[in-house]
């Protein structure tokens, strides 16, 4: 599929998104002390699809039994691999390999800013593989979904307020310049992102076999997008 591959390829290339290396980290330490909350217990099997660099994937996997880490660019596949090499907690997958994962032994599935990249065929077929890893009782997080109405200049000042707060609002405003000029914004112009309002989000997990209701708040930093959970029926 074309739309995966041009965005795999661009999150395989040194992108702008992350401004500057504190960015970077608050990002990824945030969604892990979120994501924390809904690790069932001590022993469960977490698998996050679409990880990305996974800074602070040690976090979840302490608190966890096992920790899968789902991700398909090459170059952040082999840092993950690299930086978790000595944490026998955590497991580095490509999404190919996750067919070869046993029915209903994940307690926890997160999937967080990928569905806006997946056709709807797409997102389809990876909830079914999500509906058999899952086991009775366990939960899907779908996190980050973007709303029919909410324009990228909202997705700007929810960065600017989250930048201005963690210190790194200089950095912000030369990278949102940046990534302006960047491919990120060619992509998104001529891919376009999937979108969904509740109902429709609820709708394809209902088809799906999961039952889901949106989350109270967002996972991460902008809450004018959407998390769902979401368990198997």
């Amino acid at each position: 599929m074309k739309i995966m591959t041009d965005w795999i390829s661009f999150w395989d290339t040194q992108h702008s998104i992350y401004v500057n290396a504190r960015h970077r980290d608050v990002h990824y330490r945030g969604l892990a002390e979120d994501l924390l909350h809904y690790v069932p217990s001590p022993d469960a099997v977490v698998l996050d699809y679409g990880c990305g660099e996974a800074l602070y994937a040690g976090v979840v996997a302490a608190a966890a039994r096992r920790l899968i880490l789902v991700e398909a660019p090459p170059g952040v596949v082999a840092a993950l691999t690299a930086r978790f090499a000595a944490e026998p907690r955590i497991e580095i997958i490509t999404p190919d390999r996750l067919a070869e994962q046993p029915d209903h032994g994940v307690d926890l599935i997160v999937l967080h800013s990928v569905a806006q990249y997946l056709s709807a065929a797409a997102f389809a077929a990876l909830l079914a593989q999500f509906r058999r890893l899952l086991r009775p009782g366990g939960l899907l997080i779908v996190g980050d979904v973007i709303p029919p109405d909410l324009s990228p200049l909202a997705d700007v000042l929810s960065l600017l307020r989250f930048a201005r707060t963690q210190r790194f609002l200089g950095a912000a405003l030369i990278g949102l310049a940046r990534t302006l000029a960047s491919d990120y914004a060619r992509l998104r112009m001529t891919l376009g992102f999937a979108r969904y309002d509740a109902p429709a989000m609820l709708a394809k997990l209902a088809a799906a076999g999961f039952s889901g209701a949106r989350a109270a708040s967002n996972i991460g930093h902008n809450q004018r997008r959407m998390t769902f959970l979401a368990r198997p029926v």
